[in-house]
């Protein structure tokens, strides 16, 4: 990007992070930010070979716990709903280690011929400084966030646009995935979506009240296992996020500019790789600011209806000066047929009242 460009990024750039400053640093808000198209019906994975798993992905266990969910160190964004700090308790479950990557989700495309939303509506969101497309290719950006731009012909395969691919990248989360497109993968695979309180739990590692999953301090004193993060004053990076000036210049302190492979850095205490950074992930809850007034002691499902879904973690283009969502409390949320280069998920273990694929019995209002 060129001069000229730097400086329409800088007039969109706030000083310092504000108190609300929205989630457009986190993907696009909605498909329409980019063009109105009709709507369609969502594929599903259920004629294929639904009723053979072919989900690999090691697993973690979380034991049955109460945890205090939510932020209880005023990190919060106003208006994206962490507080208050409440209770939570959960029964056991296993969890994927890892966010499903472009190998496991090859398997099921596949073995069931299924295609995503970004194929199907022909375009997909994708960071500027990783497009690799033409420029007839590149639409125009969402208002205030110059930093996005519709790529046609971007998507799982192809996550910088149609001169892209993903040759090197089978073990890096699968992205420009929707919250449609998960749930498919999760019904092939016998799986669901993670409830948004599953989710923090297992991020969190057992750590109630600590920022990230392994404590408080962004950095720690071992590079693990990946050769390329260089080491910084306060020790070396634990997460995949942005280093540098956003959203100009990635000095790639922690070794990358887009995805990681799923397996750098070191797991949290349950054996959960990369739940903060990299990329967010999907959860089976619709989104409300005010839910966590409401919710229940006992395995909370989240809203019965909503527009947006949750997503939690952050991602590679996470930075302090638009947001910190890179935190266990953190939350965003997105339509369900969103979808950007720095999105994907991961699975939990079906449980007898949930809906197939959603994660919660809620869903059904999907």
């Amino acid at each position: 990007m060129g001069a000229a460009h730097n400086a329409e990024y800088a007039a969109e750039r706030p000083a310092v992070r504000t108190e609300n400053p929205g989630a457009g640093c986190c993907a696009p808000i909605g498909r329409t930010a980019f063009v109105a198209a009709p709507p369609r019906s969502v594929p599903t994975a259920a004629d294929g070979d639904a009723g053979l798993s072919r989900h690999r992905i090691e697993q973690a266990i979380v034991p049955a716990l109460t945890f205090a969910m939510g932020d209880s160190r005023g990190d919060e964004n106003r208006g994206d709903g962490e507080t208050p700090v409440h209770g939570v308790s959960l029964e056991s479950f296993s969890i994927d280690a890892t966010s499903v990557t472009n190998d496991d989700f090859a398997r099921f495309v596949e073995a069931t011929g299924y295609r995503t939303e970004a194929e199907t509506w022909g375009f997909s969101a994708v960071f500027h400084l990783a497009i690799a497309a033409p420029e007839g290719d590149v639409m125009g950006a969402p208002p205030g966030t110059p930093w996005w731009r519709g790529v046609k012909g971007a998507d799982w395969r192809h996550p910088g646009g149609r001169q892209s691919d993903i040759d090197g990248l089978a073990d890096h989360p699968v992205v420009h995935v929707s919250w449609n497109d998960a749930v498919a993968y999760c019904e092939w695979a016998g799986r669901t979506l993670p409830t948004e309180a599953q989710w923090e739990a297992a991020s969190r590692g057992g750590l109630d009240g600590a920022r990230f999953p392994w404590g408080d301090d962004p950095h720690g004193d071992v590079s693990f296992p990946s050769p390329k993060i260089e080491p910084q004053a306060g020790g070396f990076w634990r997460m995949n996020i942005w280093q540098g000036t956003f959203p100009t210049e990635n000095t790639k302190q922690d070794g990358f500019l887009t995805t990681a492979p799923v397996r750098t850095f070191k797991p949290n205490a349950y054996g959960l790789w990369q739940t903060i950074g990299n990329v967010w992930e999907w959860c089976a809850d619709w989104w409300s600011p005010g839910y966590y007034r409401v919710s229940p002691f006992t395995d909370p499902r989240g809203p019965e209806r909503g527009q947006v879904r949750v997503m939690r973690g952050g991602s590679y283009l996470c930075h302090d000066s638009y947001c910190n969502r890179y935190r266990n409390a953190a939350r965003s949320s997105n339509t369900p047929d969103s979808s950007m280069g720095n999105a994907g998920f991961r699975t939990v273990e079906r449980r007898p009242d949930d809906r197939p694929g959603s994660g919660a019995t809620t869903a059904a209002n999907a």
